[in-house]
């Protein structure tokens, strides 16, 4: 199990730090060797302005990785702290649960698009965009354990004994939604990098200047017609071998999580 969770972890933390490296002015221009295909010298090929894709691929990887992580940490963390406000009366709890049915009955793309648009697109906007459309199917869920965990005799004998509602988090809580949270931050991490993806495609997501993966697939379009395959393929494929990296480690840590139940202390120390 902790190989099947190691090695795709160690490939993805690789490329990642492999990209971080690189600097914009690696990207340099160079018209001599434009438009060149997939070779020794240029493993990606290169593009209109003889850019090096693998470089440029890289690059990309690296901005969608960055924005699926803090993304993913903002929606979990958002999911986290409504699903709490839930518990506190039925106020809270109504509330939480019409802003929960109001955003999964919104169409997602399109509300993505619209939050993307009005607060100007770049990697704020897109960010926000996200955490604010990804985080009612982890509330739903938290929510649901933590109205179950009320009930339960320990918490209720910690009521009496007169402790408040964040030691009761911190001490019941938390230990309890541990799994349920690294679950939903490793289900929207690959969403968050597709979607970002598909909305700068679209040309409502990150700059045109930012060397993101959705800018450099809607760049390739117009050279698909005259013969450059590589332009695209290979910075899509790029971007599908990290989702599934990730989906491979994600699968074998939410496994080893179900086998080891000692993950409790972390809160209770």
């Amino acid at each position: 199990m902790k190989k099947n969770m190691m090695i795709p972890l160690f490939l993805f933390l690789a490329i990642y730090l492999l990209s971080s490296v690189l600097t914009k002015d690696m990207i340099s221009l160079d018209l001599i060797s434009k438009n060149q295909a997939p070779s020794l010298s240029h493993l990606f090929g290169t593009d209109w302005l003889g850019r090096d894709m693998l470089l440029r691929t890289l690059k990309g990887i690296q901005l969608s990785i960055t924005l699926g992580i803090v993304t993913a940490l903002l929606s979990t963390f958002l999911g986290l702290l409504l699903s709490l406000l839930a518990t506190l009366n039925q106020y809270f709890d109504k509330m939480v649960s019409w802003l929960i049915d109001l955003f999964l009955s919104l169409p997602h793309l399109v509300t993505l698009i619209l939050i993307s648009f009005v607060l100007g697109g770049g990697f704020k906007g897109v960010v926000i965009g996200l955490m604010l459309t990804h985080w009612p199917a982890i509330t739903r869920v938290l929510r649901a354990e933590l109205l179950q965990l009320e009930s339960m005799p320990y918490v209720q004998i910690s009521k009496q004994l007169g402790k408040g509602f964040w030691w009761r988090a911190r001490h019941h809580f938390l230990p309890h939604l541990f799994p349920q949270l690294m679950v939903g931050f490793t289900l929207i991490f690959p969403h968050a990098i597709l979607h970002e993806a598909s909305i700068t495609f679209l040309g409502f997501g990150l700059s045109a200047e930012e060397p993101a993966i959705g800018i450099i697939l809607s760049e390739s379009m117009q050279y698909l017609s005259s013969g450059m395959w590589w332009l695209a393929f290979f910075p899509g494929l790029t971007l599908l071998v990290m989702v599934i990296l990730f989906q491979r480690f994600a699968n074998a840590f939410q496994n080893h999580l179900e086998r080891d139940r000692s993950y409790g202390h972390y809160f209770n120390s």
